[in-house]
């Protein structure tokens, strides 16, 4: 999908989470292309950088370039139960309220419950231990 970034964040491979607008994107005539295109909360990657510039009153230096993206894959913990690559499974963080190492793993940003994913890739087991006793794999999912 295409949309706009700042020249200085337009670079090929860069991943970013979309933040929602700014009150200044409300009146912009570009907002249907730079902002609509994009889901609040998700994780993109810049897949190609074109030339075409415009004015922007929010990025650093005035002005955006056009880029194509996509979703970004993800990596997460997961139940090892579930974890084989290429099944198709629906996302559901571990309940826990502890805090520990593994949380960011446990619940990425970009990623929401009930998401449905694809697993691309099994990396193998947690890190570390998970506070909790469950048995995790670190995977990499496609949204």
């Amino acid at each position: 999908m295409i949309t706009l970034i700042g020249n200085i964040l337009a670079t090929e491979g860069l991943e970013f989470i979309h933040c929602g607008p700014v009150p200044a994107c409300e009146k912009c005539r570009f907002k249907n292309t730079c902002i609509d295109t994009l889901e609040e909360g998700r994780m993109y990657k810049i897949t190609q950088v074109k030339d075409t510039q415009h004015p922007c009153a929010v990025h650093e230096g005035g002005k955006v370039k056009v880029v194509n993206v996509e979703k970004a894959n993800i990596k997460a913990l997961i139940d090892s139960k579930i974890a084989f690559e290429g099944s198709n499974i629906v996302f559901n963080p571990p309940l826990c309220d502890k805090k520990c190492d593994l949380k960011q793993l446990c619940t990425p940003n970009g990623l929401y419950e009930h998401d449905r994913c694809k697993i691309i890739k099994n990396i193998g087991k947690a890190p570390i231990k998970c506070a909790i006793g469950l048995d995790l794999h670190q995977v990499i999912l496609e949204l």
